[in-house]
């Protein structure tokens, strides 16, 4: 049996203020319904406006992926009751959503997208035992819907979607898109189809669609969507009639479960909203909007395979989901490169990446930081890989200047100058404690005898870790094989 597998998206965009009145947008306020009005209440007699800084958002991703717009757009009321539903009706957008026809691809496969229209964000429920509270905080808070069409077959590709897509919108600056945040909130659509004449004659299967709801992680999209291919096909294969259906996931269990029977369109009973004017993209700066997009996720993995030949796909894709530490590991291979200022700097590339990606990420996250807000410049981590790179300084030192030029506690010169002071240059001394490693370490000695050299770099390390770095490891290198030679 064939899956066949949509996805529906909600992002809440990152704006000062809500969609339709002046109310902060603040996902993330701990004190419950401090950013509310009597608009995003629902107070009756108010009147909504729109917030035109959302709508040039979704405008941007729209163009990002690939969509064409309606050019004279609208809101509509989706009328449904919830208790976390403060009008009694969702100002959504239904025939007319600003952007359609677009795609997405996912390696070589290119997955359409029906639509992306602009909604308000309902309240949130807060459930105890014995009873509910609503906190009105993210009601009204701008929401972009995006939905797919059928496209995807496997979880795996369901899940690889919904990755790039929060990467676009991290690079378009209109949402941080974290799940667990619930600032991108995932819903799959999904159904069984027989895949060869044989299966279609064997099993009858009703035209049937299940949506699994509020999936708030990339591992759920995966195992929900696992675990619903698994139960659909048992059913199917039992005889038994799959039902058009809502189901929610248990992310303890692993399992999903019946809510409600699925609605329809016509249930919503979508009309034009009254209080809101038509959506005019004529009125908008479309030039300006898009030109504001800059270089996309794919745009750069292709630059990078070109310009750094020397980093692997792996290495890449680590540079592409971490913006900021791009831009600043591209910056520094400049500085580096204007340093040594000939072509065997082609490899330059592979230092200056291997200085930040684990080392100066490492000392990032420690200090509970970002690559935004780096005291740190380019200019002295390109300095200091060209020294390491030009084999002045050996790794040990390399880790030990980053860590202080980190934490402000000097610059590259006045650090290496004292580094390269300190220096452990005596051969009587090195001649010691190289002895006195090799009584401790036996079996790696027998290890380098028997033609195992990777024994030999574990001596040196030993040795570099027992000095701090002090010793010039070719030096190290030559006294430990004369001592065992002997």
């Amino acid at each position: 049996m064939k899956p066949i597998i949509g996805l529906e998206i909600h992002i809440q965009l990152k704006t000062k203020r809500k969609m339709f009145c002046d109310c902060k947008n603040d996902p993330e306020e701990k004190l419950p319904n401090i950013n509310i009005c009597p608009i995003c209440l629902g107070h009756p007699g108010t009147l909504p406006y729109p917030n035109k800084k959302a709508i040039e958002m979704v405008l941007k991703v729209g163009r990002a992926l690939n969509c064409r717009f309606h050019f004279l757009s609208k809101f509509d009321r989706k009328n449904y009751f919830y208790p976390d539903l403060p009008k009694g009706y969702q100002i959504s957008q239904y025939d007319l959503p600003l952007c359609f026809q677009g795609f997405l691809k996912i390696g070589a496969k290119k997955i359409r997208i029906r639509r992306i229209h602009l909604e308000e964000d309902t309240a949130r429920a807060i459930h105890f035992k014995d009873k509910s509270l609503i906190d009105f905080n993210r009601a009204g808070i701008p929401l972009m819907e995006l939905v797919t069409e059928p496209d995807l077959e496997s979880s795996l590709e369901a899940k690889k979607f919904c990755q790039e897509l929060q990467l676009i919108l991290r690079y378009l600056g209109v949402s941080e898109a974290s799940m667990e945040k619930g600032q991108m909130r995932c819903e799959v659509n999904i159904s069984l189809k027989p895949e060869t004449k044989k299966e279609a004659s064997k099993f009858k299967v009703s035209n049937y669609k299940v949506e699994i709801k509020n999936l708030n992680s990339f591992k759920a999209v995966e195992e929900a969507i696992e675990y619903e291919i698994k139960r659909q096909k048992e059913a199917i294969e039992k005889r038994k009639k799959l039902v058009q259906e809502t189901r929610g996931w248990d992310a303890k269990l692993k399992k999903t479960f019946s809510q409600r029977f699925k609605e329809t369109e016509a249930d919503y009973r979508y009309f034009p909203e009254p209080d809101l004017p038509f959506i005019d993209l004529n009125n908008f700066e479309l030039e300006r909007i898009f030109s504001e997009i800059g270089e996309l996720p794919q745009l750069k993995r292709e630059r990078f395979k070109k310009e750094y030949p020397k980093l692997t796909s792996q290495e890449i894709e680590i540079l592409v989901k971490e913006k900021e530490g791009a831009d600043f590991f591209e910056a520094a291979v400049s500085e580096a490169k204007l340093i040594l200022k000939k072509a065997n700097s082609l490899e330059i590339e592979k230092t200056v990446f291997n200085l930040i990606f684990p080392h100066l990420k490492t000392l990032i996250e420690e200090a509970k930081g970002s690559f935004k807000e780096l005291n740190l410049k380019p200019k002295e981590l390109g300095k200091l890989a060209a020294s390491l790179y030009q084999n002045q300084i050996d790794s040990f030192i390399a880790k030990r200047i980053l860590k202080k030029m980190f934490h402000l506690e000097g610059d590259f010169e006045d650090l290496i100058s004292q580094e390269l002071s300190s220096k452990i240059s005596d051969d009587t001394q090195i001649y010691n404690l190289a002895q006195k490693i090799i009584k401790e370490n036996q079996a790696a000695v027998n290890d380098f005898l028997s033609g195992k050299e990777k024994a030999l770099n574990f001596l040196v390390g030993k040795m570099m870790a027992e000095t701090k770095g002090k010793i010039d490891p070719k030096k190290a290198q030559e006294v430990f094989k004369k001592i065992i030679q002997k």
